[in-house]
């Protein structure tokens, strides 16, 4: 069993990653919000991933999950053991942060929980009887996510939520869009002057 990776990013694909640990490339997939949160770079850096490990008789090829903090992975093993949310499920689910969701279960919001791709109303109704009063530890995460790592400029997250909610780009693929447009304007201080660069770049002009 495969609890925590530590390697070389050897390639990004749409929700996944393979890393390089010990001469072994792994394929580990990501949820949307780990995804939007890798740190950007050519992948020289290493990157650590605490895993969530999966293997079925019906499904005997492993699926390893990545998440940069250990306190996410520990939120999603709770989310499986909900019936009818596995980790395929849980994994396209989760594209708001732990504290988001984990703070909908405590609230008895089955509105937000339905929204989640793949979670309709019987299983926002089974994921709310079934950890509701469990969740506290995690709906209280934002303040110390915010103390741990250094917080994007807001103008950079603005634009890709736009990018990815109303244009319809997928979520690393905004993120590409607006880490080219950063590398090649990085004075680019504002929502507007990134929009405008992001989509510079897109059309190929030049300023």
């Amino acid at each position: 069993m495969i609890g925590y990776l530590r390697g070389r990013v050897v390639r990004r694909g749409e929700g996944t990653v393979v890393l390089e640990a010990g001469g072994v490339g792994y394929e580990v997939a990501l949820p949307a919000v780990v995804e939007a949160a890798l740190p950007s770079g050519d992948g020289a850096e290493p990157l650590e991933l605490f895993i969530s490990y999966h293997v079925t008789a019906n499904q005997p090829k492993p699926l390893l999950i990545g998440f940069l903090r250990e306190v996410e992975q520990e939120f999603f093993e709770r989310f499986i053991t909900v019936d009818g949310v596995g980790p395929t499920k849980a994994v396209r689910a989760m594209v708001h942060p732990v504290h988001e969701i984990a703070d909908a279960i405590e609230r008895r919001d089955a509105v937000f929980l339905r929204r989640l791709p793949g979670i309709g109303s019987r299983t926002a109704e089974k994921v709310i009887a079934e950890l509701h009063g469990k969740m506290g530890k995690y709906a209280l995460l934002c303040e110390e996510a915010a103390a741990a790592k250094p917080a994007e400029p807001d103008f950079k997250q603005e634009v890709i939520e736009v990018l990815t909610r109303q244009l319809g780009h997928r979520p690393a693929e905004a993120r590409r869009m607006v880490e080219e447009a950063l590398q090649r304007a990085p004075g680019i201080d504002s929502t507007e002057a990134l929009f405008q660069e992001v989509y510079r770049l897109e059309r190929g002009t030049t300023p």
